[in-house]
């Protein structure tokens, strides 16, 4: 028996809207499969027209893109260490004991990381001997740098205290730049009349915000800018030359992997964490910020499942968010592994003590970076125009970036999630599963805002004393009710 049930074709206007989804679908493309397209093309274009590649599409990363992250520097470093400084002054006064003692443990923790890239840096040493030819004979896209001073204690403090903020600016000295802002957030701080500072936060909040845009418009040009540079880099020095990118992400990750078992493991047993149910609470964040290479992306989950966890609200909606600028482990280990794979390209080698304290000013300048994409490079080219390295070589680091990007965002994260478990061990207001045990006569519960009646706000049942935010609306405000749901009473935080 035959089916006679005709089959409808499409016609000629439904194909004419599927020819226009085309487009928007490839906009809707990741942009790792953006970066490893990219990569692919730029790669076979080294190898096909080495000189059409030398002479021009090399100038897509160095002569377009590497411009315009130059030209974010001064800016986003600015705001964001005013904001991360004196936007978290009042957080860091008001809560006392617990500011002090979480800011203690992020500085220990991002110390130990740096440490430990410079360990693997040194140990691998994944930029000696990378036969790297950064100028190639006769190219005038490249500049040769100047050769660098001695160190000294009295340049590099020539190199931090400015003589006048605005020529710092001019001259993009990132180091002076960070002293201003440090000293301009700490003066900030000490204000008396607390309205001058929250319009000048709140001002350079805009800024920050502004500028977190107009760097993903920045980045948007990446995928080219990474065809760009590895064509340039495969036509200069062969396919081979490819073979130090991997050399240095296996010393990214191999730190990174490290890090994570010899020392956030030893904490956690210390600490006395759950390590079954913490892993099990960190799966889906971690996965979200390893697939995304964002942090902010699993920010709203991560708070929620630590929460859930144990943790009480009061100490996860502090330390997350101040662990954001001060506690990014995986991008200071990064950072030290990734600075000293400039220098060895370059061919120079640092002393133990000289590699320290040029880590210790990175790790100044970081801070505040985190939920800004690609910040590390932008940090990476601040380092190395303070002290002559070579620029061209983070126009090849670009190229594998992102592999990088998604590991160490992945360790940032689980470094802040350990941190609101350890602190609240510390604190001794660590309850397994807090969100399961309630209390039918007395709990505590966070009632949507009056002024957010769309109900997006986050409920939570906690123990009777704990201090609950609404995540959300960030309403201070803690409501006990019955068992019946009636308001008993309402305290402020």
């Amino acid at each position: 028996m035959q089916d006679n049930t005709a089959v409808e074709r499409p016609t000629r206007a439904q194909k004419g809207l599927r020819a226009l989804r085309f487009p928007k679908r490839m906009l809707n493309i990741n942009m790792l499969w953006w970066i490893l397209i990219f990569s692919a093309l730029g790669i076979m274009m080294g190898l096909l027209a080495p000189k059409f590649s030398k002479e021009y599409l090399g100038l897509l990363s160095s002569h377009i893109f590497l411009p315009m992250v130059k030209s974010l520097i001064v800016p986003l470093i600015f705001s964001l260490l005013i904001v991360g400084i004196a936007g978290h002054g009042d957080d860091i006064a008001r809560v006392g004991r617990l500011g002090a003692k979480s800011i203690a443990y992020f500085m220990c923790l991002t110390v130990i990381a740096i440490f430990v890239g410079l360990a693997f840096g040194n140990l691998i040493k994944p930029g000696v001997n990378s036969g790297l030819d950064l100028c190639p004979d006769g190219d005038p896209t490249c500049k040769k740098p100047n050769a660098t001073e001695p160190f000294t204690i009295g340049k590099q403090l020539n190199d931090i205290i400015p003589v006048s903020f605005f020529g710092a600016a001019a001259n993009n000295k990132s180091l002076q730049i960070t002293f201003c802002a440090v000293m301009f957030a700490w003066a900030c701080m000490l204000v008396p009349n607390k309205d001058h500072k929250r319009v000048i936060v709140g001002f350079f909040d805009a800024v920050a915000g502004v500028m977190l845009q107009v760097v993903n418009l920045v980045m948007r040009f990446t995928p080219l800018a990474i065809g760009g540079s590895l064509a340039k880099t495969v036509a200069s020095n062969g396919i081979g030359s490819l073979a130090v990118l991997g050399k240095l992400i296996g010393t990214v990750y191999a730190g990174l992997f490290t890090f994570t078992i010899l020392i956030l493991l030893p904490v956690a047993l210390i600490a006395r964490v759950p390590i079954i149910p913490f892993l099990k609470a960190v799966r889906d964040p971690i996965i979200i910020a390893f697939t995304t290479a964002s942090s902010d992306a699993a920010l709203a989950i991560a708070m929620e499942n630590m929460i859930a966890l144990g943790c009480p609200a009061h100490i996860v909606s502090f330390v997350i968010p101040v662990g954001y600028s001060f506690n990014l482990d995986g991008t200071t280990l990064y950072l030290g592994t990734a600075v000293l794979f400039v220098a060895q390209v370059d061919g120079q080698s640092w002393p133990i003590g000289e590699q320290i304290v040029r880590m210790f000013l990175v790790l100044l300048m970081s801070k505040g970076i985190a939920g800004v994409p690609r910040a590390s490079l932008v940090i990476l080219q601040a380092a190395c125009e303070t002290w002559g390295l070579p620029t061209e070589v983070i126009l090849i680091i670009l190229g594998i970036d992102e592999i990088c990007d998604m590991a160490r965002t992945s360790i940032n994260l689980l470094g802040n999630c350990l941190a609101c478990v350890v602190i609240s061990r510390w604190e001794g207001d660590f309850v397994l599963n807090r969100a399961e045990k309630k209390d039918d006569d007395d709990t505590m519960s966070v009632l949507p805002d009056p002024e957010n009646p769309d109900g997006h706000s986050k409920a939570h049942d906690f123990e009777n004393g704990s201090k609950v935010y609404d995540f959300e609306t960030a309403a201070p405000t803690v409501h006990v009710v019955d068992g019946k749901g009636d308001v008993k009473r309402t305290t402020d935080l």
